[in-house]
């Protein structure tokens, strides 16, 4: 009997490690949409026993201590609202994100990097405005030379995106799973079709 109290001790952690909770700000909006505000089980059953989590739905699953049987939850809202950043980080995932994962010459997607609209070699800087995502492709034949020189056109004129075009870019890239209980937390400050 021991060894088979044992198996599922040791089994019933690796099953509950797929049950990540939706964290949303006060105002019922996810923290981020990209990538998904997402927190192991674990944090959100901490936050919820510290009390700076409400819990508005669960999973059919339950974790046991010793004194207490708590449903795990997939959807959190913290107490206390956290600001959205204004500011923007230059990363390369951010640049990415701005361009929606597709190269800014030919429209491609996958195997990204980026290019200098005005070449380095000429005189351009690594800002929002001068850089953008580019296939490998499309970066060898442009070179280090001009648009112009090579003929090349860019979809769209690179801007340095706010904090809230990037996060509304990022609703565009769901995750690959989304369980049932976040959709309505999800998508509910989107228009409704008329």
């Amino acid at each position: 009997m021991d060894g088979d109290f044992r198996t599922s001790f040791v089994r019933e952690p690796s099953a509950v490690k797929h049950h990540p909770a939706l964290v949303l700000n006060a105002d019922y909006r996810p923290l981020s949409y990209y990538p998904l505000s997402l927190w192991p089980w674990q944090e959100a059953v901490k936050a919820a026993y510290l009390d700076r989590v409400d819990i508005v739905a669960e999973y059919d699953q339950v974790v046991r201590s010793p004194t207490t049987e708590i449903k795990i939850p997939s959807v959190v809202v913290l107490k206390d609202y956290v600001k959205p950043q204004k500011r923007v980080a230059f990363t390369r995932f951010n640049l990415f994100l701005r361009d929606e994962f597709s190269c800014q010459y030919c429209g491609a997607k996958g195997d990204l990097t980026f290019d200098h609209v005005v070449p380095r070699a000429s005189g351009g800087v690594t800002s929002w405005e001068n850089v953008v995502a580019s296939c490998s492709r499309c970066n060898l034949r442009k070179g280090s030379k001009s648009l112009r020189q090579i003929g090349m056109h860019l979809r769209k004129p690179p801007r340095q995106p706010t904090a809230e075009q990037l996060r509304n870019t990022g609703r565009k890239f769901p995750p690959n799973y989304l369980h049932d209980s976040w959709v309505d937390y999800l998508y509910w400050d989107a228009e409704l079709d008329a």
